[in-house]
């Protein structure tokens, strides 16, 4: 669930939820950004989905069995860091998201995964060393399109909360979730429709996977891309740059893993 304005989003909690159970939820809120299409003159720093990638010199473009990843946004996190504070541990100035992309119509593509880690890649860079590169033959290449990062507060999803994240009634409800579900059904979570930076991601509940957890190692959530004009992701899908927690805190850009989910 996405909110433009942090007070009108404690307020929610606390009146669904109650003062106890309302402020625990908004405890779980985070800071993020909804990627919105604009002019140059109006893109947040270095911003842009698709176009060249921004990388450092004597950095390779990364390939996975000789087939090259193609780019699919730059994130200027200079640009970023003031809003989300804490949640940006880490300073990698410039961030590069390469994927495999699923539709190159090469023979020596279709025995690659394309949901193991290294179907996905985020590069950092210096933006002071930071040089235009244009995607090699093989990889597709995006049109280039600046993107505004508009500021949003984001809280969890029902299927992301457990049972010892809130207090709630054991016998009018079988779970945290069904309390999220039955005091916030009328306001519409799913944000997969949008491209986003940071916050909870709109993964499906029906996958078993969240931001939260994975194999015991929390993970953050730091690029969400819906269909768009350039890309699709199977049957009204939704694609996710997800990195371990404690990676994201060293700066270890080289542990963020891939996600999609479609219908």
């Amino acid at each position: 669930m996405e909110f433009d304005d942090p007070d009108e989003m404690r307020r929610e909690c606390t009146e669904r939820l109650g003062e106890s159970a309302g402020e625990r939820f908004a405890a779980m809120a985070r800071r993020g950004f909804r990627l919105e299409p604009a002019e140059e003159s109006a893109a947040t720093g270095r911003c842009r989905l698709g176009g060249s990638a921004l990388l450092e010199p004597e950095t390779a473009w990364p390939e996975l069995g000789g087939i090259p990843l193609s780019l699919h946004a730059v994130l200027d996190t200079d640009a970023l860091a003031p809003w989300l504070g804490d949640q940006l541990p880490c300073r990698p100035g410039l961030l590069n998201f390469f994927y495999l992309d699923p539709d190159l119509p090469y023979e020596d593509f279709r025995h690659l995964d394309g949901f193991a880690p290294e179907a996905c890649r985020v590069i950092p860079a210096e933006p002071d060393r930071a040089v235009e590169r244009t995607a090699p033959s093989r990889a597709r290449s995006y049109p280039a399109q600046p993107v505004y990062a508009a500021e949003v507060t984001m809280l969890p999803d029902c299927w992301d909360v457990t049972d010892d994240d809130l207090p709630f009634d054991r016998e009018e409800h079988w779970g945290a979730e069904s309390l999220i579900l039955d005091t916030f059904g009328d306001l519409d979570g799913n944000s997969s429709g949008d491209h986003q930076v940071f916050g909870w991601p709109g993964l499906s509940h029906a996958s078993g996977v969240s931001a939260a957890g994975y194999r015991g190692e929390r993970r953050v959530h730091l690029l969400q891309l819906a269909e768009d004009d350039n890309w699709g992701w199977g049957d009204a899908g939704t694609f996710y740059f997800l990195i371990p927690e404690k990676a994201l805190a060293a700066g270890d850009f080289s542990q963020a893993v891939p996600e999609m989910r479609c219908c």
